[in-house]
């Protein structure tokens, strides 16, 4: 595989001479399944994870590529083939098939899948657009909506459209989950542009699926944040308020940006109001707005769907949310490595902890809040965030685990070394939230369609985030840590290849257009590879082939441009 590497980078050389390109991050590049490329893209408790995991390093067969095809459509799958006919609605969980339970989250990750599969070719544009348009009607005209003032259940009967309850008093609308469907709604609306008469019809149907939500009733009258809930029978009596950060900052959003009934600027500062936008800290690393440890990494999955972290900051999260949701990734991992106990048998390829299937029932799992099991949607849906520390464990899972892990719709939802249990079984939340992150590491299609929607730039710029300042250097990267005496000290950025392309991909930004001049310089000072190349005021991605330079070794990545420097430790895989 290697030998192969070196031969497209040899070739890559020849043409180009410096193996070397930019692009902006408001681009949007060719996602055709022939030529995607990726978008800019205090003391510690006791007990450690001493043993890596058996059998890690398996036979994969298959290149990364092709490895990472086959994981975003075996997902796709579960919204193709795992759904009512009636509705076109993803069943809630593959062990339910008889209780009529679509899940209204999960099916707005599907449609975002849908879109995906259209654009790498799996479907054609047709078929997506018959099915979403099917789904959108069913939902228009079948569901309870006009009874929850626009909004839609967390769960509803993909038969017959009624609600079906969560739990007590949740019989009612839910607004994260409708939040959730209407991201992926309008995904799809942004997509289905072309002036033909299905897809006019289509996008007229989300549109009214959309600004009938009545976001600002979920105000409860008040002007001091979202409501989660609300049910005819009970109203607000669940009393639960949406407050970040969680899983569910799309819901403001698009509460700000609703073109008919938005919520006011006041109301929405209720999402910074407690103790869980405040910084955290665990296994050396800071984490600006996070509960305790950072928490369950969903919660940095869900609204990222949609929206793009590397084009957000504010004045809570000054780095950005590209940043933030890079340190939750690895704070998530350096748990498992450090810090878990060992007879969880957590390693390099077998990481990742959040809410999922467990043995006799469902988690919220998170660090120190955990039971030994292991979700491959942890780790593959952060693949935007850790590509080399995700790839690892999606080669793991599929090249020793193969057997008990992957099944039609991919990587089964969870599975644990301690107890030797493996999870049968798929949820769509987790199942088509990794596809639709996956695509997000590949080619940012859902980010920039997301982005590119006027009602969502309203409604961040309302939210009061806006883009991160033009700088020199290296914003976006986040280099992990390793234990050293006293605590813990840097060691470098472990960057794999993209799988599209084969070369090595580092963002990168500029205060201004002009030249920039890259070397890698090893442990010793030599240098051992220099580019030149322009780039443009904003954010650019260095891309480069493994000439000259070798694997596994460390390199002090220097950059020069404008009369400032900056320098990134890398480590090439």
């Amino acid at each position: 595989m290697k030998a192969a590497y070196r031969i497209l980078c040899a070739l890559l050389f020849c043409c180009t001479l410096f193996c070397v390109c930019a692009s902006a991050v408001d681009e949007v590049p060719d996602a055709s399944p022939a030529a995607a490329a990726a978008e800019p893209s205090a003391a510690e408790p006791a007990g450690r994870a001493a043993e890596p995991a058996p059998q890690e390093g398996g036979a994969v067969g298959l290149s990364d590529r092709e490895l990472v095809d086959k994981l975003e459509r075996d997902c796709f799958r579960y919204m193709w083939e795992y759904t009512f006919e009636e509705s076109g609605l993803a069943y809630e969980d593959s062990r339910n098939r008889e209780s009529g339970q679509a899940t209204t989250g999960g099916t707005g990750f599907g449609i975002c899948a849908i879109v995906g599969a259209a654009e790498r070719g799996w479907i054609s544009r047709r078929e997506a657009a018959d099915r979403v348009l099917k789904i959108a009607a069913f939902l228009r005209d079948k569901s309870d909506r006009r009874n929850l003032h626009g909004a839609f259940p967390h769960w509803l009967d993909g038969r017959t459209g009624k609600t079906i309850s969560f739990g007590e008093k949740d019989n009612g609308a839910d607004l994260v989950e409708t939040a959730f469907l209407m991201q992926g709604l309008l995904i799809a609306r942004a997509y289905f542009s072309e002036d033909s008469e299905q897809e006019r019809a289509l996008r007229a149907c989300i549109t009214v699926l959309w600004e009938d939500v009545d976001w600002h009733w979920f105000t409860n009258a008040g002007n001091n944040g979202l409501y989660w809930h609300w049910s005819p029978d009970h109203g607000f009596d669940m009393g639960v308020k949406i407050s970040g950060f969680n899983e569910a900052m799309v819901a403001y959003v698009l509460a700000l940006g609703s073109p008919t009934r938005p919520i006011s600027r006041e109301a929405a500062q209720f999402w910074y109001s407690t103790d869980e936008y405040k910084p955290k800290t665990g296994n050396g690393y800071t984490i600006e707005a996070a509960n305790a440890y950072a928490g369950s990494m969903f919660l940095s999955h869900y609204s990222f769907i949609g929206l793009d972290p590397r084009r957000m900051a504010d004045a809570r999260v000054p780095r950005g949310y590209m940043v933030r949701n890079i340190t939750h990734a690895l704070m998530n991992r350096a748990y498992c490595l450090e810090s878990a106990p060992a007879e969880n048998r957590f390693g390099e390829g077998y990481w990742g902890l959040t809410s999922c299937n467990i043995p006799g029932g469902y988690r919220y799992q998170s660090a120190y809040n955990e039971v030994g099991v292991v979700a491959p949607t942890a780790a593959l849906a952060s693949m935007p965030y850790t590509p080399e520390y995700a790839m690892r464990v999606l080669r793991n899972i599929y090249g020793s685990y193969r057997e008990q892990m992957w099944g039609p719709y991919g990587p089964y939802d969870a599975f644990s070394l301690k107890d030797g249990w493996f999870d049968n079984s798929y949820l769509a939340i987790d199942q088509l939230a990794m596809g639709c992150m996956v695509e997000n590491y590949r080619s940012g299609l859902y980010w920039k369609l997301f982005m590119s929607i006027p009602e969502i730039r309203e409604g961040l710029e309302r939210m009061g985030v806006g883009r991160l300042p033009d700088s020199t250097g290296f914003p976006l990267a986040v280099v992990p840590l390793k234990k050293a005496e006293g605590g813990y000290a840097p060691d470098a950025l472990d960057v794999c290849r993209m799988p599209d392309t084969g070369l090595y991909e580092i963002p990168f930004s500029m205060e201004e257009d002009g030249l920039v001049f890259f070397s890698f310089a090893d442990e010793s000072g030599r240098v051992s590879k220099r580019l030149t190349m322009e780039g443009r005021k904003g954010g650019n991605i260095l891309q480069f082939c493994s000439e000259g330079l070798e694997d596994g070794k460390m390199y002090r990545l220097a950059m020069r441009t404008g009369g400032k420097n900056a320098v990134l430790p890398i480590r090439l895989n």
